[in-house]
């Protein structure tokens, strides 16, 4: 990321970028299983009404071309779904992520040192990078190693417009 990009600077409004109705497509990679998968779906940042954050909906359609855990050659298609809740920081270019629960969850921004972040989920340690490729699209990446996971999770969000998805 060049610092002098406007997402680099303090000032961007993350909470402002990130408003709004986006598609997702996710590819999934099972590095232990040797499987693929993929993700395609919607999200929604909608305000949250008690402190300036943003309510993350994700709801959209899972497939595996193998289970993982299944019998080989078992495919798996169906509806998955999340929900987070991004709360403000101390500067307007980042939000800390947070699950519905209240637990942290990590940091999201675009700036040479809030791009990057990482959650223990014991037994595995989640790291995530976040790129801004414009300003109708944004990409991130969840790398999940330890011993119960080896994954590869690669997100990719367009802004929409389009009020049915």
């Amino acid at each position: 990321m060049n610092p002098q990009s406007p997402d680099a600077a303090p000032d961007f409004d993350l909470r402002a970028y990130l408003l709004g109705t986006w598609t997702v497509e996710r590819t999934l990679l099972d590095r232990s299983a040797g499987t693929r998968g993929s993700f395609t779906g919607v999200v929604r940042f909608t305000e949250t009404a008690d402190d300036g954050g943003l309510r993350f909906r994700e709801h959209g359609t899972v497939a595996w071309a193998s289970v993982p855990g299944a019998p080989a050659g078992t495919p798996f298609t169906g509806p998955a779904s999340r929900e987070y809740l991004l709360r403000p920081t101390e500067t307007p270019d980042t939000m800390d992520m947070f699950f519905p629960d209240g637990r942290p969850f990590h940091r999201i921004g675009f700036g040479p040192q809030s791009h990057r972040d990482q959650h223990w989920c014991d037994p595995d340690n989640y790291r995530v990078n976040y790129t801004r490729i414009g300003p109708d699209e944004f990409r991130y990446e969840w790398d999940v190693t330890g011993p119960a996971k080896d994954q590869l999770l690669t997100s990719v969000l367009r802004r929409t417009t389009d009020a049915a998805a």
